[in-house]
């Protein structure tokens, strides 16, 4: 008996057809009445298979990447033909045969994370078929299941989580009514041996493993009733020592390449039998992969395990609450949630970045319910907004099993080292972690407040990048020809000129249609090379994220180098910049890089407006910003998510987070969940902007408005003394008096109705203070309904953390079911001027409007450059619903003047200023010695702390934490 003819067997292995994709012609014959389960029938269920899938997912395209390392092809062109016929996509990577394993593994490892293929399958001579090559495949992209993890889901009997290696699965297919027989494998080790020894034993087969030197060999083969070869036979091992009827079986990785050595007289045509059935498995292993591929793709239940809050009484500080509490490892909380591992990019442990591409793997998921958090006008010591924002998401998740995800904006260094402090909450409503210990060494770092993931740092070298180009190219154009510009703009490489893509965006606007740089005449050079800036005109600024105030005015150009070029300048604080609000309302990141090269940045001699484009800068802004434009994963102190993003100011810009933090958590939280951002300052501001200028940029619908109010900043509208930072709270607002809360109750009511201008149901937070009176409490909730509101709730989350806001959420949770005829305040079509007056009367009680001279040419200038027709983002104080700072309540008769009126083009906005309001802020001198504090020792530093309160007399408690979390930087 010859060793191929025992691989036929007696009638032990089935009928089969030939198979055309590994087979010739001429062989066709030799295959009938051979094996197993025809190939060509598993094709055919895999390709039907995945022609279901792709009728659900039509721009569904699986590509399956094999990495090859020897030069037979004849694998490669049968993988390519079973592929073809199933419908998949097949690249392969061929490298040398005498790669490396580590050349192997980082081919791998690149595979591993290009997003466009799903499978990744190996044919590699056998010396590389190492576990440190097999385990470099992601488990999910393992098609032939070799990986220490599959084969692992395999012996724990997790069908549906793991995939049988191919080869195996062929075998499988070849024998039957394995019970009680002895089954030998032969050369057959590692993961193939492995995966054969748990599916024969899972048949009931006795299995016996061996290598083909082991000393009793002969005997093992006279015995057994099936043998499965996985290597080439010995010239020394007879086939003799096989008994006759025994059924041979060859799954050695060679099977296709004719590598293998049997017997001297060699017929393929069983072994190619099983390596048809086994190339066959490896597609529908695949078509397996797609399918699971797209359930990874799909919405995701949240499983999310919230952190336990133990509140003590008194409530210690912020940063002691933070340091008591043990976050989540961001990937924790992100898998949590839903998000694939691709999704992520990590910062440390507890912040990441999470990439837009999740928007388009859920665009069909519908969206949450969209929640704005808004307040009253404030007093200058804030009246909670955030602590707010956060409570209610701890409320609503942590207490309520409902998803919700909070969206802050990122706090600007300028008021953190100022006066206001950060924007993370507080008490047990914060996000978290507010320090960062490293080394053992005490030294407190604030992550929210303080550099984050640098997105503010990259806006300032953007800005500052644009600002730097506007002044180089007025000096280049006062000291150069215009043919020297040319040859700097289109310089001559390898002895050609070539115009760049955004040449050619300039030459289509100035109306010049050539593409040879060598045919434009001398006018149209001038024309191309000059942009004529009118240094007068200049309005781009450059920024620094620290308040600094002698930059607010400056001189620059005063070296020798700059020939005499000196003009007027300032800086103004990093989060001014228009590249913050467009940070902010961008959709994509070629939405940014649009808005991007609208920035107007100066007009030319002939009064026509200047662009970043036209100075060719676009491509670096946007390189500059391709990660800022990414939302920061963070979580609240009950293990909540929360996105930080964006920090435009309200007062000179709209003052909300980004639009794509937003529109990824609506996505996340699922149908029933909740998205919870804040706006600044109060709703006549920071809620007004949100609605007219956010919305409209990204086509979201808010469900609820979360009016917040506070006992102290309604008694101060009520005729109570002033209010200031530092000072000490004066007997009003300390002591019950209804009356002051009656009368203040005017603002609640005043932006109740702001509120209802734009159809939607509002509800009353009123965030209690451990001086507010159970009278005055029940007074402002009452008054509050009255007014409108849809329910007005105290709220006690600074103190209880979200336990103190479930009433909060209960209540959001009802009116976000309630009608909803949301609608915008104005028509973009009106005049600028008008839209200004409709803002002034309808949201501020202005009487009227006043515009200065200088304002009313900048609306004509605007209206002639077809500016006319965007929103409007007023510039004005937020300690006031009039341009007074010092008028509270509700203000009325007066007349808003409009010094100026400046545009955003690229954010989309015009903003007129509203009175004198610097886009600098002040550092008050008093806390400088606080906020230059560093101790390294936390007794040192509280010892500090309370010899710098005593000389300050802070207000309150919550202000003196505030400070002593500050100082602790």
């Amino acid at each position: 008996m010859r060793w191929q003819n025992a691989a036929l067997g007696c009638g032990r292995v089935r009928p089969s057809v030939s198979c055309p994709a590994c087979c010739g012609d001429g062989q066709t014959d030799i295959l009938q009445g051979l094996s197993s389960f025809p190939a060509g029938k598993i094709t055919e269920n895999a390709k039907k298979s995945l022609a279901s899938l792709k009728r659900g997912n039509p721009q569904l395209e699986p590509t399956l990447a094999i990495i090859q390392a020897h030069d037979d092809h004849s694998i490669q062109e049968v993988n390519k033909n079973f592929a073809k016929e199933v419908g998949l996509r097949v690249i392969h990577i061929c490298l040398p045969e005498d790669s490396s394993k580590d050349e192997i593994v980082n081919e791998i490892l690149r595979l591993n994370e290009d997003p466009n293929v799903q499978g990744l399958a190996l044919d590699l001579p056998e010396s590389l078929y190492s576990s440190k090559v097999l385990n470099a495949v992601k488990p999910e992209k393992d098609v032939d299941g070799l990986s220490t993890v599959s084969l692992g889901r395999l012996v724990c009997g997790d069908g549906y989580d793991c995939l049988v290696p191919p080869i195996v699965c062929a075998v499988m297919e070849l024998l039957e009514d394995l019970g009680g027989k002895t089954v030998l494998l032969v050369g057959a080790g590692g993961a193939v041996g492995a995966a054969l020894q748990c599916m024969l034993q899972r048949e009931g087969a006795v299995t016996v493993s061996c290598q083909w030197e082991a000393p009793q060999l002969q005997s093992k083969l006279h015995h057994a009733d099936v043998v499965v070869v996985g290597s080439a036979k010995p010239d020394d091992v007879s086939v003799s020592w096989i008994k006759p009827g025994t059924t041979v079986i060859s799954c050695s990785r060679d099977l296709l390449s004719g590598k293998h050595n049997y017997g001297q007289q060699n017929n393929h045509a069983a072994e190619n039998v099983v390596g048809c059935l086994a190339i066959a498995m490896r597609m529908q292993n695949m078509v397996k992969n797609t399918e699971r591929w797209i359930q990874s793709q799909q919405y995701r239940k949240w499983n999310l395990r919230c952190l336990k809050l133990q509140p003590l009484s008194p409530v210690p500080s912020d940063i002691e609450i933070s340091r008591a509490q043990s976050p989540k490892a961001v990937d924790v909380l992100a898998k949590e949630i839903g998000l694939l591992a691709d999704e992520i990019e990590i910062y440390g442990q507890t912040k990441a970045k999470v990439r837009l591409s999740l928007l388009e793997r859920l665009k069909d998921q519908p969206d949450g319910k969209y929640v704005i958090v808004a307040g009253i006008t404030p007093t200058p010591l804030g009246e909670g907004k955030s602590t707010v924002t956060v409570g209610l998401v701890q409320a609503l998740t942590a207490h309520l099993n409902i998803n919700s995800f909070a969206c802050l904006r990122q706090p600007s260094q300028g008021p953190t080292f100022g006066v206001k402090g950060g924007a993370a909450g507080g008490g047990y409503a914060q996000v978290i972690p507010m320090e960062e210990v490293r080394q053992q060494v005490p030294v407190p770092l604030e992550e929210f407040n303080l550099h984050l993931t640098g997105d503010i740092h990259a806006i300032t070298a953007a800005n500052n990048l644009l600002a730097a180009a506007i002044d180089a190219r007025v000096l280049h154009e006062n000291t150069q020809s215009d043919k020297a510009l040319y040859n700097r703009l289109v310089p001559v490489v390898n002895g050609m000129r070539a115009f760049s893509a955004i040449q050619f965006a300039r030459l289509r606007r100035l109306g010049i249609n050539k593409t040879d740089p060598g045919t434009l005449t001398e006018e149209e050079i001038s024309k191309f090379v000059r942009l004529d800036i009118d240094p007068s005109t200049i309005t781009w600024q450059r920024v620094v994220d620290t308040n600094d105030r002698f930059l607010r005015k400056i001189t620059v150009g005063q070296a020798n180098t700059e020939k005499g070029f000196v003009r007027q300048a300032q800086f103004d604080i990093a989060v001014a910049s228009e590249i913050m609000a467009i940070l902010a309302l961008t959709t994509s990141l070629q939405d940014m890089k649009e808005r991007l090269g609208k920035m107007v940045v100066a007009n030319d001699k002939k009064g026509k407006p200047l662009t970043a484009e036209d100075l060719g800068v676009t491509g670096a802004l946007t390189v500059l910003m391709k990660d800022a434009i990414k939302p920061t994963l963070m979580q609240t102190l009950e293990g909540t998510p929360v996105f930080v993003h964006a920090g435009p100011f309200a007062n000179i810009a709209h003052g909300n987070s980004s639009v794509l933090a937003d529109k990824i958590a609506l996505k996340l939280v699922g149908e029933k969940g909740f998205v919870v951002t804040e706006a600044g300052f109060g709703a006549d501001i920071g809620m007004e902007k949100f609605f007219n200028i956010k919305c409209r940029a990204s086509g979201l619908v808010p469900s609820v408005v979360v009016l917040v109010a506070t006992v102290r900043a309604l008694k101060m509208h009520g005729g109570g003394p002033n209010v200031t930072a530092g000072a000490p709270l004066k007997k009003e607002y300390t002591e019950e008096n209804l009356q002051l809360v009656a009368d203040g109750c005017c603002n609640l009511q005043k932006q109740i109705q702001i509120t209802q201008l734009f159809g939607v149901p509002v509800v009353v937070a009123l965030n209690v203070f451990k001086t507010d009176s159970p009278a005055e409490v029940d007074l402002v909730c009452k008054i509050a309904k009255q007014s409108g509101a849809f329910d007005a709730v105290p709220c006690t989350h600074w103190s209880a953390g979200g336990r103190g806001a479930v009433k909060l959420a209960q209540a959001v949770e009802k009116a976000a079911n309630q009608k909803n005829s949301f609608k915008y305040l104005y028509s973009l079509e009106l005049p600028i001027v008008e839209k200004i007056r409709i803002i002034a009367q309808k949201v501020y009680g202005a009487q009227d409007i006043e515009l200065s001279p200088a304002a009313q040419s900048q609306v004509d200038r605007y209206t002639r450059q077809g500016f006319g027709n965007l929103p409007i983002c007023m510039a004005k104080t937020h300690l006031s619903l009039s341009h007074q700072p010092e008028r509270k309540g509700v203000p009325t008769g007066f007349i808003l003047p409009i010094s100026d009126v400046r545009a955003s083009i690229g954010a989309g906005f015009i903003y007129p200023l509203v009175g004198t309001l610097l886009a600098q802020f002040r550092q008050p001198a008093k806390k400088v010695t606080l906020l230059k504090a560093l101790e390294h020792h936390k007794s040192v530093a509280f010892s500090l702390f309370q010899s710098i309160s005593m000389l300050l007399h802070f207000p309150d408690e919550h202000h003196a934490r505030t400070a002593y979390k500050a100082m602790l930087l």
